[in-house]
């Protein structure tokens, strides 16, 4: 069953990509070969989306649909994720991962983006902002890890504790990590629930591995001074993998960064409200057109 409900999640997911108009391909970024949503006028602003650690591209296609008509929208699956697939000893920390989205634009013949991620997708988007300044044009940081938080989140305190959420051993484990990543999930129906969470055992190891090389490597507290881009930090007050409190930390170290903060919203708001998420950074990139 859990197999067959891994197939059916995957043609559900890709029908709806496909329906809002973003289309499949792959890029060849010389170490792997990541699976990209690509959509919107050729022409237009490109803006790239940068999911979180253990997620995929999928998180974004209902923030990005809001975005289409007049955006060129690029969501890459990042390497040991999803459909781009896993390599060992292949190196996931968020500079390397950085470097990929860079390859991506180079392919895809992007100059700048407005870049935006959440968590650790966060975490890579201000990466590529500090070590590929001339690639960024704005950043939209989510829910982003990659510097100390104030207080720490639930997820902090087991990690701190040496346990890690993330890493099922059983599906029984799932219905507890999945409430902590979200405050309003979206529906999903009870089987493709379970064929997500035996997903999730199934690559246990493998985030071990992909955790181990980002999590508090190469943080970047003492770097935020280098971000000079445009930057609009966004969080869910509800949020209890990584503390709204780290809000702060990416707004007072980035000048001029803004903050808007969403009630009842958990880890992932561009999932949990897309339409208010979109429209806020829609208002965002609209201001930056009026600055410049």
């Amino acid at each position: 069953m859990s197999a067959l409900a891994g197939r059916v999640y995957a043609a559900a997911t890709q029908a709806e990509a496909r329906a809002y108009g973003l289309r499949e391909r792959r890029v060849d970024v010389g170490d792997a070969s990541l699976a990209v949503l690509e959509g919107g006028p050729a022409g237009a602003p490109p803006v790239v989306l940068l999911h979180g650690y253990s997620a995929d591209r999928v998180v974004w296609v209902r923030f990005a649909r809001h975005l289409l008509k007049d955006h060129r929208v690029v969501v890459p699956e990042l390497a040991g994720h999803g459909a781009s697939g896993f390599t060992p000893g292949l190196g996931y920390s968020a500079p390397a991962q950085a470097r990929r989205v860079a390859a991506v634009l180079d392919h895809l013949g992007i100059d700048r983006a407005h870049v935006a991620g959440n968590s650790m997708g966060g975490f890579v988007a201000a990466t590529l902002a500090v070590d590929h300044p001339d690639r960024v044009t704005s950043l939209l940081l989510s829910d982003a890890v990659g510097v100390t938080q104030p207080e720490p989140s639930e997820a902090e305190l087991a990690f701190r504790e040496g346990r890690n959420p993330f890493l099922l051993d059983d599906v029984a484990d799932f219905p507890d990590f999945y409430a902590m990543t979200m405050a309003r999930p979206p529906f999903l129906p009870g089987f493709l629930r379970a064929a997500v969470a035996a997903d999730y055992v199934a690559r246990r190891d493998q985030l071990e591995e992909i955790f181990r090389d980002f999590h508090g490597v190469d943080p970047l507290d003492e770097r935020l001074g280098e971000v000079r881009v445009p930057t609009l930090v966004v969080w869910g007050e509800e949020d209890r993998l990584v503390h709204p409190s780290t809000a702060r930390v990416w707004a007072d170290g980035i000048a001029g960064a803004r903050t808007v903060t969403y009630p009842g919203v958990g880890h992932m708001p561009m999932l949990e409200v897309p339409s208010l998420a979109a429209a806020d950074f829609r208002a965002f990139l609209s201001g930056l057109g009026r600055r410049g």
